[in-house]
């Protein structure tokens, strides 16, 4: 589950790939990676998958889909399969990408850019908060992407019904699944298979955030108690 045993691989394309959770690691739905990237690349384009970018650090300019774009901590980026992208500059630039496989067609849409600084603030089961990224409502019809905020504690075991991966973004704590633990800093990464019961855990002392990709798209919110009751969620204003 962390992501320390990473593979790194260099593409041939001035960027450095950490490969994450993929098809070598039981996780069919998707391929997660960090992408580092010290200068311009060349042009990028899977034919076959849906990509969501999320940048972790550094500053860059990107041309999606024809169009420009400036990337910096906390900008989000949906490019739908067979659209062309690249970075033009980068000073640090470090992404997290999550390939989509066999993604649901994008209807016409070949990208969206998201600031998630922008976006509203939802709240979710016992504390917990979230705000969306990359959603169908922009194009993005296979999964949902979200920053999640975890207050210091240890939510009630629980389960969704979407497949997901996660990656810390901030803040230290442990993932529980039955009578295992595995401890959670940042850069650790998670796959949460559907109807697997589990729970995270904040060690404190701040809110832990957390990236995270699911599918099929919904709310980040949607969780069920190990009775299959539906977990309770605040009710918006």
């Amino acid at each position: 589950m962390q992501s320390s045993d990473a593979v790194v691989e260099h593409d041939g394309e001035g960027v450095e790939t950490h490969a994450l959770f993929g098809s070598r690691r039981e996780c069919g739905e998707f391929e997660q990676r960090v992408l580092r990237f010290a200068e311009r690349s060349d042009d990028r384009c899977d034919k076959e998958r849906d990509e969501v970018l999320y940048a972790l650090s550094g500053n860059g300019e990107a041309t999606i889909g024809g169009e420009r774009s400036s990337l910096a901590t906390g900008t989000a980026a949906f490019v739908a399969a067979g659209t062309t992208w690249r970075v033009d500059d980068a000073e640090e630039l470090v992404l997290l990408s999550v390939l989509v496989e066999e993604p649901l067609p994008a209807n016409g849409t070949t990208h969206a850019i998201v600031d998630l600084a922008a976006e509203q603030t939802r709240g979710a089961t016992s504390g917990r908060q979230f705000r969306l990224l990359a959603t169908p409502e922009l194009g993005c019809a296979s999964v949902t992407q979200f920053v999640g905020y975890i207050p210091v504690g240890r939510a009630p075991e629980h389960f969704h019904k979407y497949d997901e991966v996660v990656y810390v973004l901030e803040g230290e704590g442990a993932l529980h699944v039955g009578d295992e633990s595995e401890v959670l800093r940042p850069g650790s990464c998670v796959h949460l298979p559907a109807r697997l019961v589990h729970c995270l855990e904040n060690a404190g002392p701040d809110v832990m955030q957390v990236l995270g990709v699911f599918r099929p798209a919904g709310s980040p919110a949607d969780a069920y108690y190990p009775d299959g009751a539906p977990a309770a969620v605040p009710q918006e204003a």
